[in-house]
């Protein structure tokens, strides 16, 4: 499957439509579920999408609401490419969301991180590393699992048609030895040669900037080539992320994002930055603080 074609991005633009649809015909979610015969949670998840609809599922709905000819035929053959699996179908028991999906349609992705690398720009071992320190109760099975596929995804900076990354990195995340000496001084080596990719732009937001925009945490906006896919906002936490699809809360999260970036050292400093890093790391210069009281 083409990637831009992502399973995900389908079952949401079909969720979309069947919902666009369903209230230009004044059907409401309860009176729609009694006329398929299902839960009105159901209809709800689909319109959502959350979860997938068969093509009867998606015709029987169409026909409610008065939908037939081209544009019933165009969301029935959508269910169809919306229930293909993924490239990361085999790893769905260790993944969170449908962040995956998502970044995996996207054309660009605009992120602000305060914490640690970013996933499509790690080494496997700060992976690891990273991974065994914020997951405690995973098996070495399931850090494995985690690791491949975060692996695998770096493969959307570098295909034929490759994303637009664009990512602000808090200082602090170059500070944190993750992995120890060896293994994050490997990491700004890759971060320094990632910065080389023409579809790759890496800022560092220095502790002297102070306070910033971006203080309220770490968030990535996910663009897609089709108009009729809107743009999300995906913010993440311990469970998973929250996605942001409104209106004001896009128009936000760009802002704050702008704001970010022009607070942010040039490229051209922060690779600098990152390679002087590697050399001469800030953790090794400072004095080393016991965690106990």
């Amino acid at each position: 499957m083409n990637p831009r074609r992502s399973p995900t991005i389908r079952r949401r633009r079909l969720g979309a439509e069947l919902r666009r649809y369903r209230d230009a015909a004044g059907v409401t979610i309860d009176a729609a579920a009694e006329r398929l015969g299902c839960s009105p949670s159901k209809v709800s998840r689909i319109e959502t999408g959350h979860t997938s609809a068969t093509p009867r599922d998606v015709k029987d709905m169409l026909d409610i609401y008065g939908v037939a000819g081209a544009a019933s035929d165009e969301l029935v053959q959508i269910a169809r490419e919306a229930r293909q699996k993924g490239w990361w179908h085999p790893f769905s028991t260790v993944l969170t969301g449908a962040y995956v999906g998502l970044e995996a349609a996207a054309k660009s992705i605009r992120a602000y991180e305060q914490q640690v690398v970013p996933g499509l720009l790690q080494t496997d071992k700060y992976a690891i590393a990273m991974i065994r320190a914020a997951r405690l109760g995973d098996t070495d099975r399931e850090i494995e699992q985690r690791v491949r596929v975060r692996m695998a995804r770096q493969a959307l900076l570098i295909q034929d048609d490759p994303i637009d990354l664009w990512v602000v990195l808090d200082e602090a995340v170059l500070s944190r030895p993750v992995g120890g000496d060896e293994v994050m001084r490997d990491q700004l080596l890759r971060l320094a040669e990632m910065t080389q990719l023409p579809n790759v732009t890496l800022q560092i937001l220095p502790f002297a900037a102070g306070a910033h925009a971006g203080m309220d945490g770490t968030f990535a906006i996910l663009d897609f080539p089709d108009a009729e896919d809107p743009n999300v906002v995906f913010a993440e936490n311990a469970t998973g992320g929250l996605f942001l699809e409104k209106t004001d809360e896009l128009r936000k999260y760009n802002s704050i994002f702008d704001t970010i970036r022009a607070t942010a050292l040039s490229p051209e400093e922060s690779s600098d930055m990152i390679k002087m890093l590697a050399e001469e790391p800030l953790w090794k210069s400072r004095p080393r603080v016991s965690g106990s009281i």
